[in-house]
């Protein structure tokens, strides 16, 4: 499968058979990586990475992944560059792909990453917009897909905000590989709804389905994987953790939930994850609302029947695919 030249943007651009391809070179590098075999495939290449949006696992990920390629980087932080202030995104496009083998991207509206895209004449990546986060969403794939055996008809349930990247992501990405997504929250924060439209018609071909629901009780049932992410995201302003908090409490992940799942069930989230106070956001939360633990709790996230861990490993491996089969 010939996937050079590719645009990464959103798993709506790929077909299931693309996608289980850069999910078996994921596996192939990733075998090839824990044997200390090299797979120095394109030296003398260079990347750019803009990150509008701080990152841990995404920067570590694309530096780790492009140096073990041969490949060099250069990032870019939101004070170094003139992207979006002195230099349109058009024009900033023009410029990159005149110098660099590959863009990518991680901040703020999918239109962004979109217009780099169009006015770039390499491949360009998606690290995570407000709308999308394909790179997360293979290495969730090739995670479950490790633990399991296989993706079919495996049943996933997503407790919290599912408006924006991961609940529209994890929702794509179940409907193109034939699984069951469910979200389980306040109708408040379902999908939106012609995106919800778009993924039952691609579930209605591969045998999945999408089920939105406001009861914990029956989203959690017999589920295979239980995922969740944090409340409120990057960028969000501080005023919105009081209703948020009211509204998605019930969703917490406990061991109760975990309970209403099946046997063999994982946790998993995208990270970080707020199930302690030793974070400086934790302490701040505990100060003003007395909460402990917020989207799941310390004993889930520390249980055998987490692979958080695993998946954050996994971004290295996936987003490693991605370089090598668009380059």
């Amino acid at each position: 499968m010939n996937l050079k030249g590719r645009h990464f943007l959103k798993l709506l651009d790929y077909s299931t058979q693309e996608i289980e391809y850069l999910l078996e070179l994921s596996a192939d590098l990733k075998e090839k990586k824990k044997n200390n075999t090299a797979t120095i495939s394109h030296r003398g290449k260079n990347i750019v990475l803009i990150f509008e949006k701080t990152s841990t696992r995404t920067r570590c990920a694309f530096e780790v992944a492009a140096h073990d390629l041969g490949i060099q980087t250069t990032y870019l932080d939101p004070a170094g560059s003139q992207f979006g202030t002195k230099e349109s995104v058009a024009d900033t496009a023009r410029v990159l792909c005149g110098i660099y083998d590959g863009i990518e991207y991680r901040g703020f509206g999918q239109e962004i990453i979109e217009e780099l895209a169009q006015y770039s004449k390499v491949p360009v990546w998606n690290g995570l917009t407000n709308e999308f986060h394909p790179t997360q969403m293979l290495a969730d794939l090739l995670t479950i897909k490790e633990h399991f055996g296989t993706l079919k008809d495996i049943r996933l349930t997503y407790l919290g905000d599912a408006r924006y990247n991961m609940g529209n992501s994890l929702m794509v990405a179940c409907a193109k590989m034939g699984m069951h997504f469910t979200a389980c929250t306040a109708e408040a924060y379902f999908p939106a709804e012609s995106l919800v439209n778009e993924c039952r018609a691609i579930a209605a071909a591969t045998g999945g389905s999408i089920t939105l629901t406001e009861d914990v009780a029956s989203g959690a049932l017999r589920a295979d994987v239980i995922y969740t992410d944090v409340w409120v995201s990057m960028g969000e302003p501080d005023e919105v953790w009081d209703k948020r908090i009211k509204d998605l409490k019930p969703y917490q992940v406990t061991k109760e939930v975990m309970e209403k799942a099946d046997q063999k069930a994982i946790f998993m989230h995208c990270l970080p994850a707020f199930h302690d106070t030793k974070t400086a956001i934790g302490r701040t939360v505990f100060e003003k609302y007395g909460l402990t633990e917020m989207e799941v709790t310390d004993e889930v996230f520390e249980s055998a029947q987490a692979v958080v861990f695993q998946q954050a490993e996994n971004r290295m491996h996936t987003i490693k695919a991605v370089l090598a089969a668009t380059l």
